[in-house]
């Protein structure tokens, strides 16, 4: 399985909770970020989202574990890799860093179909998008 970085930033201390780590919202919305830059690396970028193909990934299942806190000021990195390709969906796992000490913090499993837009039903997977998801996941 190949791992790419699709999401990295600094901790703002308004997405930390009462506790003083990042709060759990804040840990889906970065897999969410990684997902539209993981699909522009498989061709689904904005233009294809908003005109062109018209598809877009959309998450129906998710499970996760938080594994070390995350705190105001740390630059956090997701990585995503492609586990599985299905004829209309894909299996994604993200995890997320605290980049300084490379410490694991996050991980998910995102099941996706791939959304057609005018008829929001899933839809088969491309074969473009197919191919560079299985470059990815062959890495």
């Amino acid at each position: 399985m190949s791992f790419v970085e699709t999401y990295r930033k600094a901790v703002d201390p308004s997405e930390c909770d009462i506790l003083g780590h990042m709060n759990v919202s804040r840990y889906f919305a970065a897999c969410s970020d990684a997902m539209f830059s993981l699909q522009t690396t498989l061709g689904l970028g904005l233009s294809n989202i908003t005109g062109g193909k018209r598809m877009s990934f959309a998450v129906v299942h998710t499970e996760a574990d938080f594994r070390s806190e995350v705190l105001a000021g740390e630059v956090i990195a997701m990585r995503t890799a492609v586990e599985e390709i299905g004829n209309k969906s894909m299996l994604f796992r993200h995890r997320l860093y605290r980049a300084e000490q490379e410490v694991l913090s996050f991980e998910a499993l995102f099941r996706c179909v791939l959304l057609d837009l005018e008829t929001r039903k899933a839809a088969p997977i491309p074969d473009d998008i197919r191919e560079k998801a299985e470059r990815l996941r062959a890495g």
